[in-house]
């Protein structure tokens, strides 16, 4: 059966949940699967990409008010793999704003093959958690509202055509970025990485619980709708995507692929329109929830 699960935290301790999100409740993964684990990534470890049945009992439900969402997985076991310019209109604004210095001929066409870059785990926060603005370090942040993709079967020269054999699910990520930071190091790891910047969440969805080539993408920031998409607009579409990074590499149950973003982040403006202390961004997926998160100061 389809799923919607979440790492939360109640009365001390951080466990697995089942999501009601109709009702606005969890369960405790443990009390409705004999046997399952209290992580996530022991979860995909254990169970890869089939969804075990499922026993609900009222009793054992916790109120969504009595809990804290975590990102649903709270430390990857490595770099976050992500994809840049995988929408047209967006890698346009990226080459028209100036800050991408990836690319010698910062040509406005559409990537000849993926650009995957990474960010390190430690950037991922939950869904409310607190998008740190770092003093000093950069004056242009952005956001990116993009559709992870959780690798629940892993895999080495996986085939397009067999891809979502090995998708465990779907989830929101923001793809928080310094664009100064970017620019200035030619390579995206350090200004994709600073701490809090990937928040994530609220749940993961297993991948029979939406249509990942029919997902809408929004992104407002304090409630003006910046970025609205499809990901049928992607250039480089999931499966292709799966093929590229497992050719020669290894993919591992729990890895997480960000797809790209849309057009409509604080670049493509003119002028530019970059977060400020104070703003609240929102990420509105279908099928994967709603992701929000305050921009602060230390």
């Amino acid at each position: 059966p389809p799923m919607k699960l979440v790492t939360y935290r109640h009365d001390g301790a951080t466990r697995l949940g089942i999501l009601d999100a109709d009702r606005g409740r969890v369960f405790p993964a443990s009390a409705c699967v004999a046997g399952a684990p209290e992580s996530m990534t022991q979860w995909i470890n254990q169970y890869g990409v089939s969804v075990p049945d499922a026993s609900f009992d009222d009793a054992k439900a916790i109120g969504l008010d009595q809990v804290t969402l975590m990102a649903p997985i709270p430390t990857p076991g490595r770099n976050l793999m992500c994809v840049g310019k995988n929408y047209l209109a967006h890698a346009n604004e990226f080459s028209r704003s100036g800050f991408d210095r990836s690319d010698a001929k910062r040509s406005a066409d559409a990537p000849e093959a993926p650009i995957v870059f990474t960010k390190a785990p430690s950037s991922v926060v939950g869904p409310g958690a607190r998008v740190i603005y770092p003093e000093g370090i950069s004056e242009k942040l952005d956001y990116e509202a993009e559709v992870g993709v959780v690798i629940g079967q892993g895999g080495r020269g996986i085939r397009a055509a067999d891809a979502y054999r090995h998708v465990f699910g779907y989830v929101a990520i923001n793809d928080v970025t310094a664009r100064d930071l970017q620019a200035l190091h030619r390579q995206w790891f350090i200004g994709k990485s600073l701490d809090t910047f990937c928040p994530m969440g609220p749940w993961i969805a297993t991948a029979d619980e939406v249509d990942p080539e029919n997902l809408n993408v929004r992104c407002w920031v304090n409630d003006e709708l910046r970025q609205e998409a499809n990901t049928r607009d992607l250039i480089f579409d999931i499966p292709t995507l799966i093929e590229t990074l497992s050719a020669g590499m290894t993919l591992r149950p729990g890895d997480i692929i960000a797809t790209g973003t849309p057009q409509g982040v604080g670049i493509g403006f003119d002028p530019p329109r970059f977060l400020q202390v104070g703003d609240r961004v929102r990420v509105a997926i279908d099928g994967l929830g709603e992701l929000v998160n305050d921009v602060t100061s230390a």
